[in-house]
């Protein structure tokens, strides 16, 4: 059997409350600048100058270090209060280089785009399909179709995990899919590449969560509506990086 890689992250628990204590800037501080970073395709050095243009001096480092240290837990209390996503599911995958070396971005959305998992593995082939297959069914329940493109991986971890979904592929209905990767590939231009798979691994899965938060306010025909989605957008965006414990 191959050595088989992927790159997960250790699991936050989502009610555990947020503790800014230790640190010289105030939380609203810290909660902004993670909320830029992981929000907007900027750089560290970028979020860096604009907190500047607020009177608010800091290193570039010192983002790093908040992105780090928070990302990961409000990604998490983000996911636990998520609405239940939709019973189309669109997968694909798509190569990432770093140092020289390929590694595959296993990325699954529902029809209206949302982010259902993301996975950073070592191949692309049909255990990888079934490792990402096996994450969705565990934490999203079953899917009405599954459309991929036509790598046979798919079919092929379909048929081994004796799936009963309908399975669409073609590679005109996986546009959905594969336009989800356009912020990565953004972020990987804005970054000058990702230093480590893990490190992709980590701001793929916050990056996600936080972008189906704010996802909601493009989708309503008014202006009154989009305000409506993008207040109740903050309040749980505040309510994720709260100090305060889940009830």
């Amino acid at each position: 059997m191959r050595n088989e890689k992927i790159f997960s992250h250790p699991q936050r628990s989502s009610d555990a409350a947020i503790s800014f204590k230790g640190y010289r800037f105030p939380p609203d501080i810290i909660r902004y600048a993670v909320w830029l970073y992981y929000r907007f395709p900027l750089s560290l050095r970028m979020v860096e100058e604009m907190l500047a243009a607020r009177g608010i001096e800091l290193t570039y480092e010192t983002v790093r270090c908040w992105a780090t240290k928070f990302g990961l837990a409000i990604a998490g209390r983000i996911r636990s209060t998520s609405p239940r996503r939709g019973d189309k599911w669109h997968l694909d995958e798509v190569v990432v280089t770093i140092h020289g070396k390929k590694h595959w971005l296993w990325r699954a959305v529902d029809e209206h785009g949302a982010l259902l998992e993301v996975l950073v593995q070592s191949r692309r082939d049909t255990a990888a399909a079934k490792r990402l297959m096996r994450r969705l069914l565990k934490r999203h329940g079953g899917a009405r179709v599954i459309v991929t493109d036509k790598l046979r991986s798919y079919a092929a971890a379909h048929r081994e995990l004796r799936l009963s979904v309908e399975h669409r592929q073609h590679k005109g209905l996986n546009n959905r899919a594969e336009n989800s990767h356009q912020p990565t590939r953004v972020r990987e231009k804005v970054m000058r590449r990702f230093k480590s798979a893990r490190q992709l691994q980590r701001f793929a899965s916050i990056h996600g969560q936080v972008s189906n938060l704010f996802m909601a306010c493009r989708y309503h025909r008014n202006a009154e509506q989009k305000r409506a989605a993008r207040t109740q957008a903050f309040a749980a965006w505040e309510w994720a990086c709260s100090t305060r414990m889940a009830a």
